[in-house]
């Protein structure tokens, strides 16, 4: 799947990874970008012709509609944008929980939802979806943001699923640790979002489903598949400070 003329929507690009996929996709000679953010006020001056700003709420079913409506000529959707609520599962805010859920699951469905009958229309269709990797195991200090995307994950398996018949290609993405604003304050090692937006698009031009695009990520994931419990000590030591 090449990205090289094609027309890409990126949700939440205007900070983070989402930033940094409108960079990297522009490089990969995409024809035009749809960059949405929530406010047109905080979307950036990206300086490429090839770039259309967009206003988004994800979570606005209807401006989820008008925008299918007029990007009708998407092939290939990215759904990044998502929100992370500090908090653990047993004592943190219920309403930062219900706005991780709604925000990262639901949100990203109606994308999918709203998206797939228009892609399908057009050439080599494919969906993107940035996951994490704490859909592997939870994290109790972000314990709302790891279940919302344990739960995307899922839903983007049952996308894969369902839309291969349609030729729809869907991935999923599970960063570790990146160096964004919604990684302020983290001390341990992390990646920059510009490196790993380059190791996303390469990594879906080779067709690979599940992608995890940084070291941390990478290394997580190994523990997890040798032994997933082992990773679920290590969320341990680090929630209790070992």
């Amino acid at each position: 799947m090449k990205l090289k003329n094609k027309v890409v929507l990126i949700t939440g690009t205007n900070r983070g990874i989402g930033k940094s996929l409108v960079k990297a996709v522009l490089d990969k000679g995409a024809k035009m970008v749809y960059a949405t953010s929530r406010s047109l006020s905080k979307n950036i001056d990206f300086k490429d012709k090839r770039i259309v700003l967009l206003e988004l709420d994800i979570t606005d079913i209807k401006k989820i509609e008008d925008v299918a409506r007029y990007a009708t000529d998407t092939q290939v959707l990215i759904n990044n944008a998502g929100i992370l609520s500090q908090g653990n599962i047993l004592e943190g805010d219920l309403e930062k929980i219900h706005l991780d859920m709604d925000v990262n699951y639901f949100s990203t469905i109606n994308m999918m939802r709203a998206f797939a009958p228009v892609i399908e229309k057009n050439t080599s269709p494919a969906i993107i979806n940035i996951v994490s990797i704490a859909a592997y195991t939870n994290f109790p200090f972000i314990a709302g943001y790891s279940a919302s995307k344990a739960a995307l994950y899922s839903a983007t398996q049952a996308a894969r699923i369902e839309l291969k018949n349609k030729g729809i290609s869907v991935y999923a993405i599970h960063p570790g640790a990146i160096d964004t604003d919604m990684n302020k304050g983290y001390e341990g090692e992390m990646t920059s979002p510009d490196e790993v937006a380059i190791s996303i698009l390469n990594e879906v031009e080779t067709d690979k489903p599940d992608i995890i695009p940084d070291k941390v990520g990478r290394g997580m994931y190994e523990i997890w598949k040798k032994n997933p419990p082992d990773l679920e000590e290590i969320a341990s030591k680090m929630y209790n400070g070992e």
